[in-house]
């Protein structure tokens, strides 16, 4: 089933929010969902998160005046099926695609003509593009004497096949269980260059990026409306690593998600300078975002939780991941943090479990009955969570609304995982350069 699309939103930053860091870019971000997508069960959340988590336990073992920027676009609500996009234009002439935004990979890939298992979409406001390397005038492959291809081989996701011996070749899988393989180009990437209130689309850079020419799992179906996925993870071949050690942008990028019904939201390569900004640093030598959490509190009590639930090692830690729906508590955590909820709206609300979730009827607004949470981090930075912020709303029953928590259990492994749930709303910054993570609500 096709997906169907808000009209645009522009969402600008409040004047206190700046963007610095040399050569920042901004990127849209979009929602795109199912039509029938209302309703969604939060078991049917929680499964396609889950096929997502195993890959994180599997993968553990030149200066300028202005900034690059696109339109943005899209809605957002974690009950309707769907993904975070953007547009970005590649090749000569020029061709724009939508790709997925993923913090949880590396790897900017579009698909390519002849690809084996891409979907064929009828109807859609948004078509399916494919990239031909022969249509395009700056477009070289990647051969396999390219240091580049070197880089990718690092992290097992390239190397060469026996029967074209000098083209570079990829393959790897999501965090969902889908995969993609094909080849690396070098290719133009146009941006929008914004200097003062001018907009000026004649700037590009050369990166390499994949030729996907066969797609596995959920990458196949029809209401993925997108041409491709945009990595934003450490790796050297991600496009944020690539601009940056060419000068062209700082080793940084942040991102807004809008949580409220205009959606949207925009995704930067820079850093957005913020007053409320704290940063936590980033667990070293991970292969994803790692913070090291150390308490949870409920309305200022520290709950009862060994510290060393939440450490770092092989399989275990607390992990950003934009491409996560829900968010997701390590299973020791769990039952501390649902009974010091609920103690704290016994009074005001009725609970109950739904399907195995914990949830709550009341009549009430949940910002005057529900609890504030906070996560307390390495580097003395603490994320505030407001009930609609840890809180999805089911249904409603006689007038009154039921509201679920969005936290999950992960059974049996130390994970504990931020999603879009907790993400939106914020202001979130990734800054590689100093291996930190920043955030600070976004009113």
């Amino acid at each position: 089933m096709g997906p169907s699309f808000a009209a645009g939103f522009w969402v600008f930053l409040a004047l206190s929010a700046v963007v610095v860091g040399g050569f920042p870019a901004a990127l849209t971000l979009e929602r795109a969902f199912s039509a029938a997508g209302h309703g969604l069960e939060l078991s049917q959340l929680r499964e396609r998160d889950r096929v997502r988590h195993r890959r994180f336990l599997q993968s553990s073992s030149s200066s300028s005046p202005g900034v690059f920027d696109f339109p943005v676009e899209g809605t957002y609500d974690p009950y309707l099926v769907g993904l975070y996009f953007t547009r970005v234009k590649l090749g000569s002439p020029p061709k724009e695609y939508y790709v997925q935004i993923d913090t949880g990979s590396d790897v900017l890939w579009v698909g390519c003509n002849s690809c084996n298992g891409c979907p064929t979409y009828s109807g859609l406001q948004i078509p399916l593009n494919f990239f031909d390397p022969s249509s395009s005038s700056t477009a070289s492959l990647i051969p396999c004497s390219d240091q580049r291809c070197d880089l990718g081989a690092q992290y097992s996701d390239s190397g060469c096949s026996s029967t074209q011996s000098d083209q570079c070749n990829y393959s790897f899988l999501y965090g969902d269980g889908s995969g993609t393989s094909g080849y690396y180009v070098s290719d133009l990437m146009y941006l929008d260059l914004v200097v003062e209130t001018s907009l000026v689309s004649n700037s590009s850079a050369p990166i390499v990026f994949g030729c996907s020419t066969s797609q596995t799992g959920d990458l196949t179906k029809s209401d993925r409306a997108v041409d491709g996925i945009f990595g934003f993870g450490q790796h050297g071949l991600s496009v944020i690593s690539q601009l940056s050690s060419q000068g062209i942008t700082p080793n940084a990028f942040s991102h807004c998600l809008k949580g409220q019904s205009g959606g949207g939201g925009i995704l930067v390569f820079g850093e957005i300078v913020n007053p409320n900004i704290v940063y936590s640093p980033l667990v070293p030598s991970q292969p994803h975002y790692n913070l090291n959490l150390q308490s949870i509190a409920v309305n200022g009590q520290t709950l009862p939780i060994d510290p060393s639930v939440f450490a770092t090692s092989s399989n275990r830690g607390t992990i950003v991941d934009s491409g996560t729906t829900l968010a997701y508590l390590a299973e020791e955590a769990y039952d501390p943090f649902i009974n010091a909820i609920t103690l704290a709206v016994s009074q005001s609300v009725r609970p109950l479990l739904s399907r195995g979730n914990q949830c709550y009827i009341t009549a009430s607004s949940i910002s005057a009955v529900f609890p504030t949470i906070s996560l307390n981090f390495a580097g003395s930075a603490t994320m505030i969570l407001n009930p609609e912020d840890y809180l999805l709303q089911q249904n409603s029953i006689g007038g009154s609304a039921v509201w679920c928590i969005g936290f999950q259990k992960i059974q049996g492994q130390g994970l504990t995982i931020l999603g879009d749930l907790v993400l939106k709303d914020k202001i979130i910054v990734y800054d590689l350069a100093g291996q930190r993570i920043g955030w600070a609500n976004y009113d």
